[in-house]
């Protein structure tokens, strides 16, 4: 049986490592409730890439995380989903943004790696393209907002 992983993408860490962000609280509970669990947290190399830019990479809690390189079947996966996106840019009504850079590979990873449940992100930008591939294609992959607290995501009382 394959054990469970969420890929959390670069706003996650941005919250996470930032303690006076309105996010913090939501990034904390769902980063303890990933380790309770023992669902397997991963960031993607690209995603590390993107923290980098405003950051540095000895900020970001790897020993917590497995990192997860591009490869050729992420490459593949994200044209295939990039089509799909850039056919029907008009539908989406998203602010002004590259699509293939970030999402659609980060997507894409989520989508390949079958361990992969769940994808965390705070990016509403994200989320719009999420719910039309949705539709589309059908991603494997939950996403999960960070502006929803943990235990209403996953059903739990919070004591």
């Amino acid at each position: 049986m394959t054990h469970k992983a969420v890929l959390l993408d670069t706003s996650f860490f941005i919250r996470f490592l930032n303690d006076s962000d309105p996010l913090f609280k939501n990034a904390d509970g769902y980063f303890r409730y990933f380790l309770q669990k023992e669902i397997t947290m991963m960031i993607s190399t690209i995603s590390i890439a993107e923290y980098c830019v405003g950051g540095d990479v000895h900020e970001l809690p790897l020993r917590n995380l497995q990192i997860v390189p591009f490869n050729l079947d992420h490459s593949k996966r994200t044209g295939e989903l990039a089509r799909i996106v850039f056919q029907n840019k008009g539908k989406l009504k998203l602010k002004e943004r590259n699509i293939i850079p970030n999402d659609t590979k980060l997507f894409a990873q989520a989508d390949c790696e079958k361990a992969i449940e769940f994808y965390v992100s705070s990016d509403n930008e994200s989320l719009k393209i999420y719910n039309f591939l949705r539709q589309e294609s059908i991603p494997k992959f939950q996403f999960i907002d960070l502006k929803t607290p943990y235990n209403e995501t996953f059903g739990l009382l919070d004591f």
